[in-house]
């Protein structure tokens, strides 16, 4: 009996911190901007940038390579200061990193000496929960991102889609408000990548975390975001926000995201274009 208790409130405390991880935080970016000296002379990345993301709202940022998407996820992640300009989160200046905020990379970034379960632990045991309530965390969120029976094997034993499945479990471990994604499914092929779009939808709706989603992919960017905004070529600054309400879930092949994917296209050749013939 005492058995069935604790396992009972084991699990009514992983439905508690789920119910706590609903719920992003909004982000205010003011007049942010972002320069590097360089052999050159001074590299001006990110031009004056505004951008107000409401709590729980999915934005994609979308660009030609070089264009500051990265050097502002980075800065939101504070892990980075801009030149200029101010980031606020939850009306709270960021002027550092912290567990309200977790970047996601392309690469995993996972710890080859730790098995899956491990890999999802590691952010909990440092921040020194107990040995149970981190096991039944991990459980339930290795679950969500559907790796079960996965738990014991290594990441060279992993496809490069489940190790970024760990990835998010890992990062969903940590109950952030806000998610940070750098390109994470660019160098998956295909089909990886669609059943990642599913899943990751699948998780934030579950969670309604605000993410913040960096990509080079038009159709990605339209079947996720709530918004799309594109920057413009070196030194980057905000042309557009297309504002998406196709109904989810999204098909990478249904004809309205199509359409919707070919406007925003069509501004991002356009704003390509004047760059090239700027620099002529």
């Amino acid at each position: 009996m005492l058995e069935h208790a604790t396992g009972v409130a084991a699990t009514a405390r992983q439905d508690t911190i789920m119910t706590a991880a609903s719920g992003g935080i909004p982000l205010s970016i003011q007049q942010v901007s972002k320069q590097f000296t360089t052999r050159a002379g001074l590299l001006t990345a990110l031009e004056s940038t505004s951008i107000e993301v409401a709590a729980g709202e999915f934005v994609c940022l979308l660009g030609p390579s070089g264009c500051g998407k990265s050097t502002l996820l980075s800065i939101i992640a504070g892990l980075d200061q801009p030149s200029g300009g101010l980031v606020a989160a939850a009306g709270q200046p960021i002027s550092g990193p912290g567990t309200d905020r977790v970047l996601l990379f392309q690469e995993a970034a996972l710890f080859p000496w730790l098995d899956v379960q491990h890999n999802v632990e590691f952010g909990l045991r440092q921040r020194g929960v107990s040995r149970k309530e981190r096991a039944v965390i991990a459980h339930g969120l290795i679950e969500r991102v559907h790796l079960q029976g996965f738990e014991r094997s290594f990441v060279h034993q992993l496809s490069g889609g489940m190790r970024q499945r760990v990835a998010i479990a890992r990062a969903l471990a940590l109950n952030p408000a806000v998610l940070l994604m750098d390109e994470p499914f660019g160098a998956l092929d295909a089909l990886t990548r669609d059943r990642l779009h599913s899943e990751l939808e699948e998780i934030w709706s579950a969670t309604h975390k605000t993410i913040v989603f960096v990509t080079h992919n038009v159709r990605e960017a339209v079947a996720l975001g709530d918004r799309v905004l594109v920057f413009s070529p070196r030194p980057g600054r905000i042309i557009a926000d297309f504002r998406i309400e196709l109904p989810r879930p999204r098909s990478l092949d249904d004809l309205a995201l199509a359409a919707q994917a070919a406007q925003i296209t069509a501004t991002l050749r356009a704003a390509m274009g004047d760059d090239l013939n700027t620099r002529r």
